[in-house]
């Protein structure tokens, strides 16, 4: 993806395990440069639930490199089908990977959800 990520796969998706967990996998010595850490909760074989927990920024509302590397993660491990719609706390992405170096398709809206003014 481009940026380093760890995916953990939950029963159930909860505040606990992302406030508790995401912090201490985000900083673990096996990450010396820190990690992106994605939280999945599977839902079916074409679905998914998902929060991700940034390295330096804390839980984000979406992570479109996190959504990929879950859904390739899952797809890796005969979780799930090659079309998955994924769900995070900032809406819905739909991603697509045939495997192989085949490249990982992302598709969902973007919005502006801040705005702000920097003096320099």
């Amino acid at each position: 993806m481009g940026n380093p990520h760890v995916v953990v796969t939950v029963d159930k998706l909860t505040d606990e395990v992302v406030e508790q967990l995401g912090p201490k996998l985000e900083s673990h010595s096996r990450f010396p440069q820190r990690v992106n850490v994605g939280f999945m909760q599977i839902m079916s074989r074409s679905e998914i639930k998902l929060r991700v927990y940034e390295r330096g920024a804390g839980e984000t509302l979406a992570c479109g490199t996190g959504t990929c590397a879950a859904v390739v993660a899952g797809i890796l491990q005969g979780k799930l089908d090659h079309e998955v719609k994924a769900t995070l706390l900032g809406g819905e992405l739909s991603i697509r990977w045939e495997g192989g170096e085949s490249p990982v398709m992302m598709t969902g809206p973007a919005e502006s959800v801040f705005e702000g003014v920097i003096e320099l």
